[in-house]
């Protein structure tokens, strides 16, 4: 689809509505330049577009091609294509939403072909065309344009991908487990910007030693100097979620450790409890049986006493007295390891 596309003389925009691609392609040979802007063209579009400005095959179908990392392509001594990613951060989803621009930039066109919703230029040529004096330098200030709309995209990015990683270091390192998946997909997420910020520093470089117009020469260092801020930005917070993650991991493992220490101290109070019942209902199912022996020689209350309470009370007795000598020998043995290490580390 044929967004926009207009004649420029002197940084003025001669037409008030967008040209047919046949005949904006007559005004290449007039002074000024053409910008076409198109959006998710058709392959017939793209087939229109390339034979009325003599594009290369080969530049086209880059053009039709989605990229995973931005370069320049020189297919012509005098035409240079720009692949450029853009990129947009949904915080709901915790995504980043990347969209594609490629540019093929002439001595007298600019056309732009965008890919994906991340990728709007209306106010890169409206800058422009409030400022006839960049426009007057030709192509190379629309390219500077699109440079400086896309880096400028970034910065949404980068603040968006900061707050929700605040968000998780702030709950791990409170002590509080937070979801390893969200640290994970985060991570992924600004792995792929920084796949798609980082390459575009050398583009931009290479652009600025190609550049013939030394008013246009600020403007670009302007972006290159934000994009390296924006380039080391994005690489601190990738090195961060990996510390985040392997902090979250740790608090993982103690949570962990200390709902085993719980179980382990419920199950050592069910052991004693066990352990105490055990001699207990032996004595009482042993004395419960009605033997002969038992029917006629308990016959008082006194006896009764000596029998059934003497016999709950001796085992409970020994029991006692075996716990007792058992955790003695254990504070024993430990002391004898903690002065053998003593005497070890004076060694």
């Amino acid at each position: 689809m044929i967004v926009d596309c207009a004649h420029y003389v002197d940084g003025r925009r001669q037409s008030d509505g967008p040209l047919p691609v046949a005949e904006a392609a007559e005004y290449c040979t007039d002074a000024g330049f053409v910008w076409l802007g198109l959006f998710e063209p058709t392959d017939q579009e793209m087939a229109e577009v390339r034979e009325a400005f003599g594009l290369h095959e080969l530049a086209v179908e880059d053009a039709s091609t989605f990229h995973l990392r931005p370069k320049v392509e020189v297919f012509e001594p005098d035409v240079t294509l720009v692949i450029l990613r853009t990129a947009r951060y949904d915080d709901a989803r915790e995504e980043v939403d990347f969209g594609e621009i490629s540019v093929f930039v002439g001595p007298k066109f600019v056309i732009t072909v965008r890919q994906g919703v991340a990728s709007e230029l209306h106010a890169a040529r409206a800058r422009l065309e409030a400022h006839r004096q960049l426009m007057a330098q030709g192509t190379d200030a629309v390219l500077w344009a699109i440079l400086a709309q896309v880096v400028e995209g970034y910065e949404p990015v980068v603040a968006g991908l900061e707050h929700d990683i605040e968000e998780i270091e702030g709950t791990v390192f409170s002590g509080t487990v937070a979801p390893t998946e969200r640290i994970y997909l985060l991570r992924r997420e600004v792995t792929n910007f920084y796949r798609a910020a980082h390459p575009l520093l050398s583009v931009v470089a290479s652009l600025e030693k190609s550049n013939t117009h030394a008013q246009l020469a600020p403007y670009l260092r302007d972006v290159h100097d934000s994009l390296q801020l924006i380039n080391e930005e994005v690489a601190a917070q990738r090195d961060l979620l990996g510390t985040i993650l392997q902090a979250n991991m740790a608090v993982l493992s103690v949570e962990q450790t200390q709902v085993g220490m719980r179980q382990n101290t419920t199950m050592e109070r069910l052991t004693v409890l066990s352990t105490v019942f055990l001699p207990l209902t032996f004595v009482t199912g042993f004395f419960g049986q009605n033997f002969e022996w038992l029917t006629g020689h308990i016959d008082s209350f006194w006896t009764f006493l000596i029998f059934g309470i003497g016999g709950l009370a001796v085992p409970l007795i020994v029991l006692r007295l075996w716990l007792r000598r058992t955790q003695r020998a254990a504070e024993a043995e430990a002391a004898r390891a903690a002065l053998r290490h003593g005497i070890t580390a004076a060694d």
